[in-house]
């Protein structure tokens, strides 16, 4: 695990060469815009859920140099005294705006925008993709499994298959926010207070003589917590039956009920209707059933689809991973400069249109239907843009005779202010306030747009003013 005073070093080289070459140059100072944002989303999906903006304000807040870096800076060649002066008294004076952890968003909106001194804006780079790029991923990812459980509780499970300690315990969080009713992940529940399940392993079970002992031993010690695996040697003709008979002969007559089983291997299709019907036969009609087993979204779906009897889905490594894609390509780019008050926008062009950016310090809003609070449409304007309450017209940028005009809306500004100066003027939520604020997200969405296959396009339109300059800017650069 990184300590937290070498977090200046969780970087790439190349921001220590341009921040040098700044210095040489004596453009150190000057003032300068970037924004964070996707091209796309993950899994051909309709929407991602940002997520990462706590660890960025604990990151930037510890952003400082110590003698020991600069000690190792001279041994890559950065000999020039005043430029390791100038990093060993350095303090971040940056401004930065995000939108909130557990927002539903979409690709090319500005979800962080940074203004400061160009050295500290670029060596900041690294650290803000890495906070927020795999926390929005696994967050969106999750989302799209409890979306295709339909109300069915999903734990998260994938603490073991995680990519390294960080991702275990940042990757337990994003489940939570995205609606997984609990975590297998200890410290998760240590750290945040999420809610933390667990039982048995099939280990426990092979370590009795016979499974049935070994349940009699589980339930005596956790009578109320009697959650039983019964896939270890035959699911139907020993695990059920073994679990039906110490609800019989131990927990009911003790005051206790089986509060569920799990499947772990097999049909599960098959496998939990047959068991349901045993289960109810024998009068435990209240005893859950549990399926885990490499599930994802899909499986999930192709379950239900299927009549599956399954209450409870635990799902691991697909989820911990984002197995299915698992990378979200966040960038970060420069988008403005300024000099005495005055801003002069930077556009990067390319062949290839999605990679195009959109010019200068601008603002994300949101319009939502006043009826039914259903979100109608993301609109992204120039800083100085007053947005009208009454009525206005949005076009998309890749079809601009494509219009329409919006009435009967309120509208809400996505980014908030996280530091100004330097100084942090964002109150962390906790881990539940954020999981409850993300429900309300996601029940803002269409549903068409959360389908997990074909999902509708949402509207992420820029005002007339920015999508002007974008064009004047192309034009002058010989792109039109």
């Amino acid at each position: 695990m990184i300590k937290t005073n070498d977090l200046v070093f969780l970087t790439d080289l190349y921001e220590f060469t341009m921040a040098y070459t700044y210095f040489k140059e004596n453009r150190h100072e000057e003032i300068v815009y970037f924004d964070m944002f996707t091209r796309k989303v993950p899994n051909q999906g309709g929407y991602l859920i940002f997520n990462g903006l706590e660890k960025m304000i604990e990151s930037l807040k510890l952003f400082k140099f110590e003698q020991k870096h600069i000690d190792y800076l001279r041994t890559q060649g950065f000999d020039d005294e005043d430029f390791l002066d100038y990093l060993l008294n350095m303090t971040l004076n940056l401004d930065v705006w995000a939108v909130p952890d557990g927002t539903v968003v979409f690709p090319h909106e500005p979800l962080i925008t940074v203004k400061g001194t160009v050295i500290e804006a670029q060596l900041v780079e690294t650290l803000i993709l890495l906070s927020v790029n795999y926390s929005t991923l696994v967050t969106s990812k999750a989302s799209r499994i409890v979306n295709a459980a339909r109300g069915r509780a999903v734990l998260e499970f994938g603490a073991r298959r995680a990519h390294g300690y960080d991702a275990s315990l940042d990757g337990a969080r994003a489940a939570i926010i995205a609606g997984c009713y609990g975590t297998s992940h200890t410290l998760t529940g240590e750290k945040y207070g999420a809610q933390v399940s667990g039982t048995m392993a099939h280990s426990y079970i092979q370590l009795h003589d016979s499974e049935y002992e070994a349940f009699q031993a589980f339930c005596k010690h956790n009578p109320d917590n009697s959650v039983l695996l019964v896939d270890t040697y035959d699911t139907l003709k020993s695990g059920v039956p073994n679990a039906i008979k110490i609800a019989k002969e131990f927990l009911i007559p003790n005051g206790h009920r089986l509060k569920a089983i799990r499947l772990d291997s097999g049909d599960l299709a098959y496998l939990s209707k047959e068991a349901r019907k045993m289960l109810d036969e024998a009068g435990l009609k209240d005893c859950k059933i549990m399926a885990s087993n490499s599930l994802d979204e899909h499986l999930i779906d192709d379950l239900i689809y299927q009549g599956a009897a399954i209450d409870q889905f635990g799902v691991g490594e697909n989820l911990i991973t984002s197995k299915s894609d698992p990378v979200l390509g966040g960038v970060y780019k420069l988008v403005a400069q300024e000099h005495d008050g005055i801003i002069t926008p930077k556009i990067k062009v390319s062949d290839n249109i999605e990679k195009i950016t959109n010019p200068s310090y601008k603002r994300l809003y949101r319009f939502y239907d006043k009826d039914t609070n259903k979100a109608l449409a993301d609109y992204i304007a120039l800083a100085h843009e007053i947005i009208p309450e009454d009525e206005i017209t949005i076009f998309s940028s890749n079809a601009p005779w494509k219009r329409k005009t919006l009435t009967n809306y309120r509208v809400r500004e996505l980014q908030v202010p996280i530091f100004i100066k330097g100084e942090a003027v964002y109150e962390t939520p906790t881990l539940a306030e954020v999981s409850d604020y993300s429900k309300k997200e996601m029940d803002s969405i269409w549903e068409e747009v959360k389908r997990l296959h074909y999902p509708h396009q949402y509207y992420v339109d820029l005002s007339q003013e920015l999508y002007d300059l974008k064009l004047s800017l192309l034009h002058d650069l010989g792109q039109d």
